[in-house]
């Protein structure tokens, strides 16, 4: 991997290096890649059955380890010859077998996107989750139904509030319906809206919320805020998540 030592091809003879234009290609943030790494992990990924690779080199450019990730139908020896003999054909490198690790999964996502999926179940196990919003007439004229549904881990609430038809009553509702679904799935907790109210800051709209979390012989006033994008209703269930999602979690 070093270009500014000989290669040795099948024979043992030497070749001289290759001149600078010839080195490794530029990473992905324009920066030389003088080791020829990015080169190597993108032959590696071109390979059958290779979901991605990662090749770790010295200070000197000498190739230490190298790790793929694989499906699970191609064996893990056959796999190990495949990289041997590509490295040697395109990049004239010869590979001690003993330093290609070499892992599989049948699940054939790249690993970049297995790991973000890892993170994001985890995260969903720890907060409360918004699940759905519904704002329709209700009834009576002049007023609307605001219905929420959450979920915290495996268990999902969903409450409904009414309002008068204004922007600001149905903001109310919808911070109203949201802290009666974290009082359904906080059972050893309560849950109580102060208020909430719309305000405007740094030319744009928010929706501010004020919510009373009670725990055992604790009581907190907790603040959240969201920016009015999609609608009112949106953010105001956002801004009391945002309020209690930590607290919540704490109390898990």
């Amino acid at each position: 991997m070093n270009p500014t030592k000989p290669i040795r091809d099948a024979g043992g003879h030497q070749s001289p290096p290759p001149p600078p234009s010839e080195l490794g290609p530029t990473g992905a943030a324009g920066l030389p890649d003088p080791w020829g790494v990015k080169r190597a992990e993108n032959l590696l990924t071109s390979l059958t059955g290779v979901l991605s690779a990662s090749v770790v080199v010295t200070p000197q450019g000498e190739v230490s380890e190298i790790h793929v990730l694989t499906r699970n139908d191609i064996p893990a020896k056959q796999v190990v010859r495949n990289i041997e003999s590509a490295l040697m054909a395109q990049l004239g490198m010869k590979i001690d077998h003993r330093k290609i690790s070499v892992a599989q999964t049948a699940d054939v996502r790249p690993i970049e996107e297995l790991q973000q999926d890892a993170i994001m179940a985890r995260v969903n196990k720890r907060i409360v989750t918004f699940r759905g919003l519904e704002v329709r007439p209700s009834s009576r004229p002049q007023r609307v139904t605001v219905r929420v549904r959450l979920a915290f881990g495996d268990r999902e609430a969903e409450m409904e509030e009414q309002g008068t038809d204004t922007v600001r009553n149905r903001v109310e509702a919808a911070a109203r319906a949201t802290a009666s679904c974290l009082d359904e799935l906080l059972p050893d907790n309560s849950v109580a809206l102060e208020g909430a109210q719309l305000i405007d800051a740094f030319d744009r709209k928010f929706v501010l919320v004020a919510v009373h979390g009670l725990g055992g012989r604790e009581a907190q006033l907790l603040t959240g805020t969201c920016e009015i994008r999609e609608s009112a209703e949106r953010a105001s269930v956002l801004a009391v998540l945002d309020a209690t999602n930590r607290w919540a979690d704490a109390r898990r």
